[in-house]
Protein backbone atom coordinates (compact mmCIF):
# COMPACT_ATOMS: atom_id res chain seq x y z
CA UNK A 1 0.00 0.00 0.00
CA UNK A 2 1.17 3.47 -1.11
CA UNK A 3 1.45 5.88 1.74
CA UNK A 4 0.22 9.44 1.50
CA UNK A 5 2.79 11.87 0.38
CA UNK A 6 3.23 14.99 1.85
CA UNK A 7 2.43 17.34 -1.38
CA UNK A 8 -1.16 15.35 -2.23
CA UNK A 9 -4.09 15.89 -0.18
CA UNK A 10 -5.63 13.05 2.02
CA UNK A 11 -8.57 11.66 -0.85
CA UNK A 12 -5.86 11.70 -3.67
CA UNK A 13 -3.89 9.18 -2.53
CA UNK A 14 -4.61 5.14 -2.27
CA UNK A 15 -4.48 5.60 1.89
CA UNK A 16 -7.36 8.10 1.55
CA UNK A 17 -9.40 6.52 -1.23
CA UNK A 18 -9.52 3.15 1.58
CA UNK A 19 -10.93 5.87 3.58
CA UNK A 20 -14.05 5.59 1.23
CA UNK A 21 -14.83 2.16 3.38
CA UNK A 22 -12.93 0.79 5.70
CA UNK A 23 -14.27 -2.63 5.70
CA UNK A 24 -13.26 -2.77 2.31
CA UNK A 25 -16.64 -3.07 0.57
CA UNK A 26 -15.73 -0.16 -2.13
CA UNK A 27 -15.40 -2.49 -4.79
CA UNK A 28 -14.12 -6.04 -5.23
CA UNK A 29 -11.68 -5.29 -7.35
CA UNK A 30 -9.53 -2.88 -4.61
CA UNK A 31 -10.96 -4.95 -1.84
CA UNK A 32 -7.81 -6.65 -0.49
CA UNK A 33 -5.76 -3.67 -1.14
CA UNK A 34 -7.89 -1.60 1.06
CA UNK A 35 -7.80 -4.47 3.53
CA UNK A 36 -4.25 -4.55 3.85
CA UNK A 37 -3.64 -0.91 3.82
CA UNK A 38 -6.53 -0.44 6.46
CA UNK A 39 -4.38 -0.04 9.41
CA UNK A 40 -1.67 2.49 7.32
CA UNK A 41 -4.34 4.55 6.25
CA UNK A 42 -5.17 5.22 9.91
CA UNK A 43 -1.78 6.26 10.52
CA UNK A 44 -1.71 8.75 7.46
CA UNK A 45 -5.12 10.24 8.18
CA UNK A 46 -3.69 13.38 9.71
CA UNK A 47 -1.70 14.21 6.42
CA UNK A 48 -2.15 17.02 4.40
CA UNK A 49 -5.73 17.08 4.67
CA UNK A 50 -6.97 18.87 1.52
CA UNK A 51 -3.52 20.66 1.28
CA UNK A 52 -4.06 21.95 4.67
CA UNK A 53 -5.55 25.75 3.25
CA UNK A 54 -7.33 27.89 5.42
CA UNK A 55 -10.87 28.67 5.24
CA UNK A 56 -10.08 32.50 3.13
CA UNK A 57 -8.11 30.66 0.47
CA UNK A 58 -10.64 27.49 0.53
CA UNK A 59 -13.30 30.41 0.11
CA UNK A 60 -11.45 31.84 -2.83
CA UNK A 61 -11.05 28.75 -4.38
CA UNK A 62 -14.92 28.42 -4.63
CA UNK A 63 -15.96 31.99 -5.41
CA UNK A 64 -13.86 31.34 -8.78
CA UNK A 65 -15.84 28.73 -9.28
CA UNK A 66 -18.99 29.67 -8.60
CA UNK A 67 -18.32 32.67 -11.03
CA UNK A 68 -17.28 30.31 -13.74
CA UNK A 69 -20.22 27.80 -13.26
CA UNK A 70 -22.94 31.01 -12.98
CA UNK A 71 -22.25 31.99 -16.24
CA UNK A 72 -21.79 28.80 -18.30
CA UNK A 73 -25.17 27.35 -17.10
CA UNK A 74 -27.11 30.23 -16.77
CA UNK A 75 -29.54 29.52 -19.90
CA UNK A 76 -30.13 25.93 -18.97
CA UNK A 77 -31.20 27.51 -16.05
CA UNK A 78 -33.32 29.88 -17.69
CA UNK A 79 -35.28 27.39 -19.22
CA UNK A 80 -36.11 24.79 -16.74
CA UNK A 81 -37.21 27.87 -14.60
CA UNK A 82 -39.91 29.01 -17.57
CA UNK A 83 -40.81 25.52 -18.14
CA UNK A 84 -41.68 24.80 -14.30
CA UNK A 85 -43.41 28.22 -14.21
CA UNK A 86 -45.62 27.89 -17.62
CA UNK A 87 -46.59 24.21 -15.70
CA UNK A 88 -47.37 26.70 -12.40
CA UNK A 89 -50.03 28.46 -14.65
CA UNK A 90 -47.80 31.31 -15.81
CA UNK A 91 -48.73 33.05 -19.06
CA UNK A 92 -46.29 33.47 -21.87
CA UNK A 93 -48.01 35.29 -24.53
CA UNK A 94 -47.08 36.57 -27.55
CA UNK A 95 -44.32 34.37 -28.21
CA UNK A 96 -44.93 33.58 -32.04
CA UNK A 97 -47.45 35.80 -33.09
CA UNK A 98 -44.71 37.98 -35.57
CA UNK A 99 -43.81 34.38 -36.95
CA UNK A 100 -47.78 33.77 -37.64
CA UNK A 101 -48.23 36.54 -38.97
CA UNK A 102 -45.91 35.96 -41.32
CA UNK A 103 -46.47 32.59 -42.02
CA UNK A 104 -50.22 33.30 -42.81
CA UNK A 105 -48.92 36.70 -45.37
CA UNK A 106 -46.16 34.22 -46.91
CA UNK A 107 -48.59 31.44 -47.76
CA UNK A 108 -52.13 32.61 -48.62
CA UNK A 109 -52.90 29.78 -50.80
CA UNK A 110 -52.72 27.43 -48.06
CA UNK A 111 -54.97 29.53 -45.88
CA UNK A 112 -58.58 29.81 -46.13
CA UNK A 113 -60.40 32.73 -46.57
CA UNK A 114 -61.02 33.11 -42.65
CA UNK A 115 -57.45 32.75 -42.75
CA UNK A 116 -56.58 35.14 -45.02
CA UNK A 117 -58.58 37.92 -42.94
CA UNK A 118 -56.31 37.42 -40.16
CA UNK A 119 -53.42 38.14 -42.22
CA UNK A 120 -54.59 41.40 -43.28
CA UNK A 121 -52.25 44.10 -41.15
CA UNK A 122 -53.86 45.30 -37.81
CA UNK A 123 -55.71 41.97 -37.20
CA UNK A 124 -54.95 39.13 -35.04
CA UNK A 125 -52.74 36.70 -36.34
CA UNK A 126 -54.21 32.58 -36.74
CA UNK A 127 -52.21 30.73 -33.95
CA UNK A 128 -52.93 27.79 -32.01
CA UNK A 129 -52.99 28.03 -28.10
CA UNK A 130 -49.95 25.76 -28.55
CA UNK A 131 -47.88 28.63 -30.16
CA UNK A 132 -47.75 30.34 -26.83
CA UNK A 133 -46.35 27.51 -25.01
CA UNK A 134 -42.84 26.20 -24.30
CA UNK A 135 -42.15 22.27 -25.67
CA UNK A 136 -39.21 22.10 -24.51
CA UNK A 137 -35.63 23.23 -23.38
CA UNK A 138 -34.79 24.29 -27.25
CA UNK A 139 -37.92 25.87 -27.72
CA UNK A 140 -37.58 28.26 -24.62
CA UNK A 141 -34.12 28.88 -26.48
CA UNK A 142 -35.59 29.86 -29.45
CA UNK A 143 -38.72 31.36 -28.44
CA UNK A 144 -36.38 33.59 -25.88
CA UNK A 145 -34.17 34.67 -28.55
CA UNK A 146 -36.75 35.77 -30.98
CA UNK A 147 -38.90 37.81 -29.13
CA UNK A 148 -36.53 39.36 -26.34
CA UNK A 149 -33.13 38.82 -27.30
CA UNK A 150 -29.95 36.51 -26.82
CA UNK A 151 -29.30 38.47 -23.98
CA UNK A 152 -32.25 37.25 -22.03
CA UNK A 153 -30.82 33.78 -21.60
CA UNK A 154 -28.99 35.11 -18.95
CA UNK A 155 -31.23 36.94 -17.44
CA UNK A 156 -30.55 36.26 -13.78
CA UNK A 157 -27.25 36.09 -14.48
CA UNK A 158 -26.19 39.44 -11.91
CA UNK A 159 -28.59 37.07 -8.82
CA UNK A 160 -27.09 33.84 -10.12
CA UNK A 161 -23.91 35.31 -9.28
CA UNK A 162 -24.97 37.46 -6.26
CA UNK A 163 -26.27 33.82 -4.97
CA UNK A 164 -23.68 31.28 -6.35
CA UNK A 165 -20.50 33.33 -5.03
CA UNK A 166 -21.56 33.70 -1.61
CA UNK A 167 -23.19 30.12 -1.54
CA UNK A 168 -20.19 28.05 -2.99
CA UNK A 169 -18.49 29.85 -0.72
CA UNK A 170 -19.74 29.07 2.36
CA UNK A 171 -21.08 25.83 1.32
CA UNK A 172 -17.63 23.65 -0.14
CA UNK A 173 -15.72 25.33 2.45
CA UNK A 174 -17.64 24.10 4.96
CA UNK A 175 -18.20 20.78 3.23
CA UNK A 176 -14.17 20.52 3.01
CA UNK A 177 -14.25 21.54 6.98
CA UNK A 178 -16.88 19.10 7.98
CA UNK A 179 -16.07 16.30 5.89
CA UNK A 180 -12.29 16.18 7.36
CA UNK A 181 -13.49 16.24 10.94
CA UNK A 182 -16.25 13.87 10.85
CA UNK A 183 -13.95 11.53 9.14
CA UNK A 184 -11.56 11.73 11.59
CA UNK A 185 -13.70 11.33 14.48
CA UNK A 186 -15.70 8.36 12.37
CA UNK A 187 -11.90 6.78 11.57
CA UNK A 188 -10.81 7.03 15.11
CA UNK A 189 -14.25 5.84 17.13
CA UNK A 190 -16.70 4.42 14.53
CA UNK A 191 -15.20 3.46 11.66
CA UNK A 192 -17.83 1.73 9.79
CA UNK A 193 -19.31 5.00 9.74
CA UNK A 194 -16.95 6.70 7.88
CA UNK A 195 -18.66 5.95 4.20
CA UNK A 196 -22.08 8.11 5.59
CA UNK A 197 -19.55 11.06 6.40
CA UNK A 198 -19.88 13.06 2.61
CA UNK A 199 -23.67 12.56 3.21
CA UNK A 200 -24.18 13.85 6.19
CA UNK A 201 -21.35 16.80 5.44
CA UNK A 202 -22.93 18.16 2.59
CA UNK A 203 -26.37 18.31 4.08
CA UNK A 204 -24.94 20.23 7.09
CA UNK A 205 -22.85 22.82 4.91
CA UNK A 206 -25.77 22.96 1.83
CA UNK A 207 -28.45 23.57 4.93
CA UNK A 208 -26.16 26.70 6.45
CA UNK A 209 -25.55 27.70 3.22
CA UNK A 210 -29.28 27.49 1.81
CA UNK A 211 -30.19 29.73 4.89
CA UNK A 212 -27.91 32.77 4.96
CA UNK A 213 -28.39 33.12 1.13
CA UNK A 214 -32.29 32.34 0.50
CA UNK A 215 -33.80 35.71 -0.30
CA UNK A 216 -31.08 36.32 -3.50
CA UNK A 217 -32.35 32.70 -4.58
CA UNK A 218 -35.96 33.53 -4.53
CA UNK A 219 -35.07 37.19 -6.67
CA UNK A 220 -33.21 35.09 -9.16
CA UNK A 221 -35.92 32.71 -10.01
CA UNK A 222 -38.63 35.39 -10.07
CA UNK A 223 -36.35 37.41 -12.32
CA UNK A 224 -36.42 34.15 -14.46
CA UNK A 225 -40.03 33.23 -14.60
CA UNK A 226 -41.30 36.21 -15.36
CA UNK A 227 -40.71 37.65 -19.09
CA UNK A 228 -41.05 42.05 -19.06
CA UNK A 229 -40.71 43.08 -22.43
CA UNK A 230 -41.07 47.14 -22.57
CA UNK A 231 -39.04 49.34 -25.05
CA UNK A 232 -36.78 51.40 -23.35
CA UNK A 233 -37.64 49.95 -19.75
CA UNK A 234 -35.01 48.20 -17.88
CA UNK A 235 -36.04 44.65 -16.12
CA UNK A 236 -35.96 45.01 -12.45
CA UNK A 237 -32.69 43.78 -10.66
CA UNK A 238 -32.08 41.86 -7.40
CA UNK A 239 -32.73 44.97 -5.01
CA UNK A 240 -36.57 45.77 -7.06
CA UNK A 241 -37.45 42.24 -7.46
CA UNK A 242 -37.21 41.94 -3.29
CA UNK A 243 -38.68 45.42 -2.73
CA UNK A 244 -41.57 44.05 -4.98
CA UNK A 245 -41.88 40.89 -2.80
CA UNK A 246 -41.67 42.69 0.61
CA UNK A 247 -44.00 46.03 -0.62
CA UNK A 248 -47.78 44.21 -0.62
CA UNK A 249 -46.89 43.22 3.19
CA UNK A 250 -45.82 46.63 4.37
CA UNK A 251 -48.10 48.39 6.41
CA UNK A 252 -47.93 51.14 8.99
CA UNK A 253 -46.93 48.75 11.66
CA UNK A 254 -43.03 48.46 13.02
CA UNK A 255 -43.78 45.29 14.34
CA UNK A 256 -45.94 43.85 11.29
CA UNK A 257 -43.20 45.23 8.86
CA UNK A 258 -40.48 43.35 10.41
CA UNK A 259 -42.92 40.23 10.55
CA UNK A 260 -43.39 40.63 6.78
CA UNK A 261 -39.71 40.33 5.83
CA UNK A 262 -40.18 36.61 6.30
CA UNK A 263 -41.79 36.76 3.32
CA UNK A 264 -38.31 36.92 2.01
CA UNK A 265 -37.74 33.14 3.08
CA UNK A 266 -41.07 31.82 1.11
CA UNK A 267 -40.07 28.58 0.17
CA UNK A 268 -37.22 28.19 1.74
CA UNK A 269 -38.39 24.77 3.22
CA UNK A 270 -38.93 23.89 -0.38
CA UNK A 271 -35.22 24.47 -1.04
CA UNK A 272 -34.01 22.83 1.93
CA UNK A 273 -36.30 19.52 0.91
CA UNK A 274 -34.32 19.73 -2.62
CA UNK A 275 -31.21 20.82 -1.60
CA UNK A 276 -30.45 18.83 1.33
CA UNK A 277 -31.51 15.26 -0.22
CA UNK A 278 -29.40 16.96 -3.11
CA UNK A 279 -26.40 17.58 -1.56
CA UNK A 280 -26.64 14.30 0.19
CA UNK A 281 -26.95 11.96 -2.98
CA UNK A 282 -24.10 14.52 -4.98
CA UNK A 283 -21.58 14.22 -2.19
CA UNK A 284 -21.88 10.17 -1.64
CA UNK A 285 -21.82 9.70 -4.92
CA UNK A 286 -18.76 12.03 -5.96
CA UNK A 287 -16.52 10.96 -2.99
CA UNK A 288 -16.16 7.05 -4.05
CA UNK A 289 -16.20 8.10 -7.43
CA UNK A 290 -13.01 10.27 -7.71
CA UNK A 291 -11.21 8.49 -5.05
CA UNK A 292 -11.29 5.29 -7.03
CA UNK A 293 -10.22 7.12 -10.10
CA UNK A 294 -7.39 9.12 -7.85
CA UNK A 295 -6.64 5.26 -6.29
CA UNK A 296 -4.99 4.69 -9.93
CA UNK A 297 -3.66 7.92 -9.52
CA UNK A 298 -1.63 7.43 -6.31
CA UNK A 299 0.30 9.65 -4.93
CA UNK A 300 2.35 11.20 -8.29
CA UNK A 301 -1.36 13.30 -8.82
CA UNK A 302 -1.13 16.36 -10.76
CA UNK A 303 -3.32 18.99 -11.90
CA UNK A 304 -4.76 17.47 -14.60
CA UNK A 305 -5.44 14.34 -12.89
CA UNK A 306 -7.19 16.26 -10.11
CA UNK A 307 -9.49 18.13 -12.97
CA UNK A 308 -10.04 15.03 -14.61
CA UNK A 309 -11.13 12.68 -11.92
CA UNK A 310 -13.21 15.96 -10.09
CA UNK A 311 -14.93 16.86 -13.38
CA UNK A 312 -16.06 13.15 -14.08
CA UNK A 313 -17.27 12.59 -10.59
CA UNK A 314 -19.18 15.71 -10.33
CA UNK A 315 -20.51 15.83 -13.54
CA UNK A 316 -21.71 11.79 -13.22
CA UNK A 317 -22.92 12.48 -9.03
CA UNK A 318 -24.36 16.10 -10.39
CA UNK A 319 -26.37 14.19 -12.92
CA UNK A 320 -27.89 11.67 -10.72
CA UNK A 321 -29.02 13.91 -7.82
CA UNK A 322 -30.44 16.40 -10.41
CA UNK A 323 -32.83 13.87 -11.34
CA UNK A 324 -33.48 12.03 -8.52
CA UNK A 325 -34.39 15.69 -6.83
CA UNK A 326 -36.42 17.23 -9.69
CA UNK A 327 -39.92 17.20 -8.20
CA UNK A 328 -38.67 18.68 -5.22
CA UNK A 329 -36.58 21.84 -7.68
CA UNK A 330 -40.86 22.00 -9.05
CA UNK A 331 -42.13 22.39 -5.74
CA UNK A 332 -39.33 24.78 -4.75
CA UNK A 333 -40.05 26.99 -8.24
CA UNK A 334 -44.16 26.74 -7.46
CA UNK A 335 -43.07 28.93 -4.05
CA UNK A 336 -41.08 31.35 -5.23
CA UNK A 337 -42.93 32.68 -8.18
CA UNK A 338 -46.45 32.16 -6.05
CA UNK A 339 -47.56 35.93 -5.94
CA UNK A 340 -50.34 36.04 -3.40
CA UNK A 341 -48.11 36.70 -0.30
CA UNK A 342 -50.48 35.21 2.18
CA UNK A 343 -50.62 31.71 0.07
CA UNK A 344 -46.88 32.07 -0.46
CA UNK A 345 -46.60 32.09 3.29
CA UNK A 346 -48.98 29.31 4.17
CA UNK A 347 -48.14 26.78 0.99
CA UNK A 348 -45.67 24.02 2.51
CA UNK A 349 -43.58 21.15 0.34
CA UNK A 350 -46.21 18.60 1.00
CA UNK A 351 -49.10 20.24 -0.27
CA UNK A 352 -47.19 21.89 -3.43
CA UNK A 353 -46.06 18.34 -4.67
CA UNK A 354 -49.78 17.10 -4.22
CA UNK A 355 -51.12 20.27 -5.98
CA UNK A 356 -48.41 19.41 -9.01
CA UNK A 357 -49.32 15.94 -8.90
CA UNK A 358 -53.41 16.79 -9.26
CA UNK A 359 -52.86 18.78 -12.31
CA UNK A 360 -50.44 17.46 -14.11
CA UNK A 361 -49.12 14.03 -12.67
CA UNK A 362 -45.93 12.59 -12.94
CA UNK A 363 -44.78 14.48 -16.61
CA UNK A 364 -45.59 17.56 -13.94
CA UNK A 365 -43.16 16.25 -11.14
CA UNK A 366 -40.77 16.23 -13.69
CA UNK A 367 -41.24 19.33 -15.65
CA UNK A 368 -38.17 20.96 -16.83
CA UNK A 369 -35.84 17.33 -15.71
CA UNK A 370 -34.09 18.33 -19.36
CA UNK A 371 -32.84 21.50 -18.78
CA UNK A 372 -32.14 20.85 -14.96
CA UNK A 373 -29.96 17.77 -15.47
CA UNK A 374 -28.19 19.22 -18.39
CA UNK A 375 -27.33 22.33 -15.91
CA UNK A 376 -26.55 20.25 -12.78
CA UNK A 377 -23.99 17.51 -14.55
CA UNK A 378 -21.28 20.45 -16.06
CA UNK A 379 -22.19 22.46 -13.14
CA UNK A 380 -21.16 20.49 -10.18
CA UNK A 381 -18.33 19.18 -12.44
CA UNK A 382 -16.72 22.85 -13.25
CA UNK A 383 -16.94 24.00 -9.60
CA UNK A 384 -15.80 21.05 -8.27
CA UNK A 385 -13.14 20.62 -10.64
CA UNK A 386 -11.90 24.36 -10.39
CA UNK A 387 -12.39 23.93 -6.62
CA UNK A 388 -9.51 21.48 -5.88
CA UNK A 389 -7.39 22.57 -9.12
CA UNK A 390 -7.04 26.20 -7.51
CA UNK A 391 -6.71 24.64 -4.49
CA UNK A 392 -4.38 22.17 -5.50
CA UNK A 393 -2.61 25.71 -7.04
CA UNK A 394 -2.58 27.74 -3.81
CA UNK A 395 -0.99 24.57 -2.28
CA UNK A 396 1.84 24.05 -4.64
CA UNK A 397 2.40 27.79 -4.32
CA UNK A 398 2.99 27.63 -0.89
CA UNK A 399 5.05 24.63 -0.94
CA UNK A 400 7.67 26.80 -3.62
CA UNK A 401 7.90 29.76 -0.98
CA UNK A 402 8.83 27.55 2.22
Amino acid sequence: MVSASKGVPTWVSAAAAARVDLEGNVSSVSENMFREGKDESLSNSKTINDFQLGFGERTFSAVGAAFISAVIVNPLDVAKTRLQAQAAGVPYQGLCGAACLETDMMLPDMRTSTSRAHAVPGSNPLCTPECNRYKGTLDVFHKIIRQEGFGRLWRGTNASLALAMPTVGIYLPCYDIFRNLMEDFTTRNAPILTPYVPLVAGSVARSLACVTCYPVELARTRMQAFTEIQVGVKPPGVWKTLVGVVNPMRSTNNLNNFQSYRILWTGLGAQLARDVPFSAICWSTLEPIRRNILSVVGDEASATSVLGANFTAGFIAGTIAAAATCPLDVAKTRHQIEKDPMRALNMNTRQTLKEIWRDGGMRGLFTGIGPRVGRAGPSVGIVVSFYEVVKYALYQRRQLKE
